[in-house]
């Protein structure tokens, strides 16, 4: 049986240390999320991110808008929390409605309060591997998971399933940086069982349940499973229509937070029960990578506050 890769454990250790550290500040870091429309993924998304910044002493707000709001309106509002003083990080919480560049909104973003690290200030600052920028929470979390369990990524042969914005791209430029080998696969790759079979390290972030089988790997492998899919269930009401590859758990498909209804029952991209049996170590879906991707965000907070002041 494959070593589990406890997310909840590193997110615990995370979350002492960040409240022991906001404890001796002389002001309260202050995150403010901006949702538009009222997609209950994003609501549960948005409830850990608040729970979280009340533990650790944390300022969050939360502003909704209309899922009718106009590109400018949206904008104009980035604006005046770039301008203020007192709030030290901001995101938008994705998805958002199609009638919105979501490119142009987050580059509204001051890169200095980017705490998501999806501006294309930060992003070209992680294209070249410069540390001044914000890591994307998701894969930021991925490399602290890895480091807690002394899982090396030098010289690593690293296989990311999925290109994604928010996951796949930064992820695979992330590992490249700590001097891995990385391939990139997609819904396009031939072979992909031979591709994922040839990884030290495979990470999984499409969003399609059980996409990686037993037949896709080999013993002395390590699986980050990145996908959050639900199954069993249906689709909540009050759906937002948005583009392809911006739902939170990768490339496409119907992603959940790990906090949902007991009826709504979730799985990842890879079938956990067959694949840990065969692997090194692998991460649980829920409670791997998701409760790190929460914990990640709000140390991007502290450091941005830390830049600030």
């Amino acid at each position: 049986m494959a070593k589990i890769l406890d997310g909840k454990i590193v997110r615990d250790k995370i979350a002492r240390k960040l409240k022991s550290e906001i404890s001796r500040l002389r002001s309260k870091c202050k995150l403010v999320i901006l949702q538009v429309g009222d997609l209950s993924e994003s609501n549960a998304y948005i409830r850990q991110k608040i729970l979280f910044g009340q533990k650790i002493g944390c300022l969050v707000e939360h502003q909704k808008f209309d899922e009718k709001i106009s590109q400018a309106e949206l904008i104009s509002q980035l604006s005046i929390l770039n301008s203020q003083f007192d709030v030290t990080g901001i995101i938008v919480q994705l998805p958002i409605p199609i009638h919105l560049d979501k490119d142009a909104i987050i580059d509204a973003i001051d890169p200095k309060k980017d705490v998501d690290g999806l501006t294309s200030t930060n992003l070209k600052l992680l294209w070249e591997n410069k540390s001044e920028g914000y890591l994307p929470a998701t894969t930021k979390g991925i490399l602290t998971l890895c480091d807690f369990y002394k899982i090396p990524t030098g010289a690593k042969k690293v296989v990311v399933v999925g290109r994604s914005f928010l996951v796949g791209k930064p992820t695979a430029l992330a590992f490249l940086n700590h001097d891995a080998t990385v391939t990139v696969c997609h819904k396009e790759t031939r072979n992909l069982k031979a591709e994922t079979r040839n990884a030290d390290i495979l990470v999984v972030a499409v969003g399609k349940p059980n996409l990686i089988t037993k037949d896709h790997v080999k013993p002395g492998q390590v699986v980050i499973d990145v996908g959050i899919n639900v199954v069993n269930g249906q689709h909540p009401r009050g759906e937002i229509k948005t583009k392809p590859g911006e739902h939170p758990g990768g490339e496409k498909g119907l992603s959940k937070p790990e906090t949902e209804p007991s009826n709504r029952r979730i799985v990842g991209d890879v079938d956990f029960d067959n694949v840990s049996k065969i692997v090194q170590a692998i991460t649980p879906v829920p409670g791997g990578i998701g409760p790190m991707t929460v914990a990640s965000l709000f140390e991007n907070l502290l450091e941005a506050y830390k830049r600030q002041t």
